[in-house]
């Protein structure tokens, strides 16, 4: 096991065994969700683990990951091959519960992320990402705070070396995608993760 390695699984202990937002109480249940490997060079940061990534503790087991993998595979890439090859992690490892209403899932508090960030920022230093897959608002606000998706999806960006490719969330609760021009901007944003796949991992294997 080369230090890389051995350097990110102490990481994934210490996250899998972090309780710092259950004793704050933020939330009912710490059940941090974390995963991938280090040879990753393609990386996806979501929002939050769901209520189905709570009892499996996997990313995007549920509904969200069922539509994720159907835009996945609208450009050839299977979900065992997604979940092989690229590093699947969230600005918040745990679940945040439902919203008051119930209508759909809490999003994470300030106070949440910043618990979070140390480790989000140490599993970007381990894995060095090419490129990174933002999926959803709040993964896309860490980079492009206070842009609307319509002018960030569809389109490829670079921030420090590391390609950006925003995609909207595909939990089914957001009406941004209702629009077809909208639409239109998803299959753009597709064919720039088809173009990294190809080029980070397809072209290495």
């Amino acid at each position: 096991m080369n230090d890389r390695t051995s350097d990110l699984a102490r990481l994934h202990r210490t996250i899998a065994d972090c309780r710092l937002c259950q004793d704050a109480g933020l939330i009912e249940r710490a059940a941090p969700v974390v995963v991938g490997r280090a040879s990753n060079r393609l990386m996806l940061i979501g929002q939050a683990p769901g209520i189905t990534e709570l009892e499996v503790r996997r990313p995007f087991a549920g509904r969200a990951g069922r539509e994720l993998f159907r835009w996945m595979a609208s450009i050839g890439i299977s979900e065992e091959e997604f979940r092989t090859h690229v590093y699947m992690t969230a600005i918040t490892k745990c679940f945040p519960g439902r919203t008051p209403g119930g209508s759909g899932d809490r999003r994470p508090s300030r106070r949440e992320i910043e618990l979070c960030r140390p480790y989000l920022e140490t599993q970007l230093a381990l894995i060095c990402p090419e490129t990174i897959v933002l999926v959803g608002g709040l993964a896309i606000e860490r980079y492009f705070p206070g842009r609307p998706l319509s002018t960030l999806i569809g389109r490829r960006f670079e921030q420090q070396g590391i390609g950006l490719i925003p995609l909207p969330h595909p939990s089914g609760a957001s009406r941004w995608l209702n629009a077809s021009d909208h639409r239109e901007l998803l299959r753009q944003a597709l064919c720039h993760v088809q173009e990294e796949w190809q080029r980070i991992v397809a072209n290495r294997l």
